[in-house]
C-alpha cells in the first residue's frame, strides 16, 4: 500500500475500535475519537488513496475553487461536473432548506425543518464561506507574496474561520485554517480541520491540499515538503461502517498499488494561471491505479 492507504486505513481501525457513538445534527449517528493527527511527506509522495478510486479532478476543482477562483457560487462548480455541494447551495429565492436534528426547549435533539433565509443576493452559493473569505481578505495573494519576500516569516496563517461572517455561512469551514513555513528549501504547512467525514472528506481534503501545497510550492521556487494534519473531531457516520471495512479488507487482502505521480506545468509561474477548466490541462495526476469505487453517503 502507499503511505497515504496505510496512514488513512489505521485512522479507520483507530475510530471503529476505540470510538463512541454520538448523535449529532444530521440524525444519523456517527462513530468519533477525540482527536487525531498525521503528517505526508509531499517530497516522497502524491497521496491518493488507492484502496478505493478517489475521483481527484473533483478534488482538485473544488481546491481551485476556493483558493484560486475565490468564488463561494456552486454554479462554477457545476459547470464543471462537480456537484459535492449541491446540498448547501442556497436556492434562488434566498433561502436555504434543509432537515436536520435541533436541540429543543430541553437540550434534546429533534428532526426539524429548517429554511434559513440569506438573501436573494446569496442565491446559488454557500454565502460567505471558503472562496468568499479567501478574497475578501487577499489570503492567497498575502501568503504568496510573504513566501517570495519574507521567507522567515512566522506569521503565515490562511484562517477561513471569520467570527464575522460565521452567521451567513451555509457552512461554516470544516478545514479552517493552514500554517506555512518555508525551511531548508521546502514548503511545509499544517492543515487544521474541526470536523472530519473520514470515509467522504478526507480522502478528497488531503488531495486537494496536497495539490495546493504543491502548486504553492512551485510559484515560489521552493520544494514541497511536509504536510501536517490534526482533525479535531474524526468520524465515520453508522451508515458508511460497512464501505470502511470492505476497505479495510482491501487493504489487508488485495495486493499493493504504487503512489500516482503529479505532473504541474513547468511553463506556469502565476498560481492564477494554471488552468481551471473541467480538463485541469495545467496540473495532472499520472499513473493512478485503484482498486475501484465504494459508495458513502452524505449527512448534510
Amino acid at each position: 500500500m502507499t503511505k497515504w492507504d496505510k496512514e488513512y486505513l489505521k485512522l479507520c481501525k483507530t475510530i471503529l475500535e476505540k470510538g463512541v457513538e454520538v448523535k449529532n445534527r444530521t440524525g444519523n449517528n456517527s462513530i468519533k475519537i477525540d482527536g487525531y493527527y498525521f503528517e505526508l511527506d509531499l517530497s516522497e509522495e502524491f497521496p491518493v488513496l488507492t484502496t478505493k478510486q478517489l475521483f481527484f479532478k473533483n478534488a482538485i476543482l473544488e481546491m481551485l475553487w476556493i483558493y484560486q477562483v475565490q468564488s463561494n457560487d456552486v454554479r462554477w462548480l457545476q459547470e464543471r461536473g462537480v456537484h459535492i455541494w449541491d446540498e448547501w447551495k442556497i436556492d434562488s429565492d434566498g433561502k436555504w432548506r434543509a432537515t436536520q436534528m435541533i436541540p429543543d426547549e430541553n437540550g434534546n435533539l429533534v428532526k426539524k425543518e429548517i429554511v434559513k433565509n440569506f438573501g436573494k443576493n446569496m442565491a446559488h452559493t454557500i454565502g460567505t464561506a471558503y472562496g468568499f473569505i479567501v478574497k475578501k481578505y487577499k489570503l492567497i495573494d498575502k501568503l504568496i507574496d510573504t513566501i517570495k519576500n519574507n521567507p522567515t516569516d512566522r506569521r503565515m496563517v490562511i484562517s477561513l474561520w471569520q467570527d464575522e461572517f460565521l452567521p451567513t455561512a451555509v457552512l461554516p469551514s470544516c478545514v479552517w485554517s493552514t500554517e506555512w513555513n518555508v525551511c531548508d528549501g521546502k514548503i511545509n504547512f499544517w492543515v487544521h480541520q474541526r470536523s472530519c467525514d473520514v470515509p467522504l472528506g478526507l480522502p478528497f481534503n488531503v488531495t486537494q491540499y496536497a495539490v495546493l501545497g504543491n502548486m504553492i510550492a512551485h510559484v515560489t521556487g521552493y520544494k514541497p515538503g511536509i504536510m501536517r494534519w490534526s482533525i479535531n473531531d474524526p468520524h465515520i457516520y453508522v451508515n458508511q461502517v460497512d464501505g470502511i471495512k470492505e476497505q479495510i479488507r482491501r487493504g489487508e487482502e488485495l495486493g499493493d498499488l504504487p503512489a500516482p505521480e503529479l505532473w504541474l506545468n513547468p511553463e506556469i509561474k502565476n498560481f492564477y494561471d494554471f488552468d481551471n477548466a473541467q480538463e485541469l490541462k495545467d496540473i495532472k495526476v499520472l499513473k493512478y491505479k485503484h482498486h475501484g469505487p465504494i459508495k458513502f453517503k452524505i449527512s448534510q
